[in-house]
């Protein structure tokens, strides 16, 4: 007789249901996320519309923003979510998000102030001309801290339906606002800027909305030694892998003139386009994994959403490497063409092994073995290290970037196979 339920049990995250489940959503999230990457991208058609000075500046600006330690809340709450729901301790949800919503905004008026009193030297670094750009950034940054809170929330209680509309929203709100103000109102940076401003503004509206349930519910008392326990190396992990999928941006955009960097710029977006198609199986699989490690089930998702993303990454980084000619000159300016699409092959393979490191990372999070996060900002730190020494061109930088994902995806590699907690063989039934 079996110790606990078995895959045949319709709870169980191996039932065939289940899986279905997980395909029907995986669909879905993957639809609104390369829908909402699409429109948000669609920003970069504007390129033709402004200076190239101008559009690098956007796209140094919108690494400032993916490289804010936005992204580890996401996970953070997806986590405490999916575990308050598995052990009912919703009252405590509650506290935890109010405390966070609250503590970020704190954060935010620090860097506030941080930038203000450094405005001129940041301006002269990254060649910006209107201080309308980083201030507009910076509000940016504030709704960049909120969407993946309740983001995290909608992940964590698996509400893929809203969490895809709000990808949406976003990529509608970004294009659509972007285009008035530059077509229409003649806005250079700072009008593609105020375009990311109102896209967030949509889908943070959303997000709050459909978690009121949650984060309006009375408030308990929640162990804060536990909470942190688990939240900061949750944090540490995701800021140190979103550090390596963002930083080089702006490290090339502080080693080469404003001007020559936009056809990096736009190889990358391309590239990083990546991760729309294949980060969803990731985003499906964490909350389904912490509600069954708390729950005492064991899984075998993972290894599907492994060969899921081989396939697909693999794919994607072929068609972007073939297709790169043709999708620069589509998209940017006719000068952009030869620079960029050597880059293309580069950058799209870069993102393979970063997509896989992704899909072990999330699994090694989702069952709480964080021995791998101090290896994690380790390797973001000599990421860091030698992009200031390997920059000579952007093919050097690329192969910092091929290399240091190489090396983060050898690491999740080992730590995934050297603790039999952080993954689940085949049930024999299946084998």
């Amino acid at each position: 007789m079996a110790d606990g339920p078995t895959a045949a049990d319709a709870g169980h995250p191996d039932a065939p249901h289940y899986r279905a489940a997980f395909f029907r959503q995986s669909g879905w999230l993957m639809i609104a996320n390369i829908a909402g990457g699409v429109l948000m991208w669609g920003v970069h058609f504007l390129s033709k519309k402004i200076p190239d000075a101008e559009y690098a500046v956007f796209g140094a600006m919108l690494a400032l923003i993916m490289c804010v330690p936005s992204a580890p809340l996401q996970i953070v709450f997806a986590q405490q979510t999916a575990k308050a729901l598995a052990t009912n301790r919703e009252r405590e949800l509650a506290g935890m998000i109010r405390l966070g919503w609250l503590g970020t905004f704190v954060l935010w008026l620090v860097a506030v102030v941080v930038v203000f009193v450094f405005q001129g030297t940041l301006l002269a670094r990254w060649q910006v001309s209107n201080p309308a750009a980083l201030w507009v950034t910076m509000l940016v940054i504030l709704l960049s801290f909120w969407l993946p809170l309740f983001a995290g929330v909608l992940q964590g209680r698996q509400d893929f339906l809203w969490l895809g509309g709000t990808m949406m929203l976003n990529g509608v709100g970004r294009l659509g606002g972007a285009a008035v103000i530059v077509m229409l109102l003649g806005g250079f940076a700072a009008g593609m800027l105020t375009g990311t401003l109102l896209g967030l503004l949509a889908a943070v509206g959303v997000a709050v909305w459909q978690t009121r349930g949650l984060w309006c519910a009375p408030s308990q008392a929640f162990d804060w030694r536990s909470l942190l326990a688990q939240a900061l190396p949750l944090m540490l992990a995701a800021g140190a892998f979103q550090f390596l999928f963002t930083a080089d941006t702006m490290f090339v955009k502080s080693y080469f003139p404003g001007d020559a960097t936009a056809p990096y710029v736009i190889a990358g977006t391309m590239a990083r386009a990546l991760m729309w198609l294949v980060g969803p199986l990731a985003a499906v699989m964490f909350p389904k994994l912490v509600h069954s490690a708390a729950k005492g089930q064991k899984s075998n998702l993972m290894n599907l959403v492994l060969l899921g993303t081989v396939v697909l990454a693999t794919a994607g980084a072929v068609g972007v490497s073939v297709l790169g000619p043709w999708l620069v000159r589509f998209v940017g300016k006719p000068s952009f063409v030869e620079v960029a699409s050597a880059l293309m092959p580069w950058y799209a393979g870069a993102m393979v092994p970063l997509a896989l490191a992704n899909v072990l990372i999330n699994n090694l999070l989702a069952h709480g073995q964080f021995r791998i996060v101090p290896a994690l900002v380790v390797l973001a730190g000599a990421y860091a290290f030698a992009l200031t020494r390997f920059h000579d061109s952007f093919v050097h930088v690329l192969q910092v970037v091929g290399s240091s994902n190489l090396l983060l995806l050898a690491v999740s590699a080992w730590f995934t196979w050297r603790n039999p907690e952080s993954r689940v063989p085949l049930p024999e039934a299946e084998v």
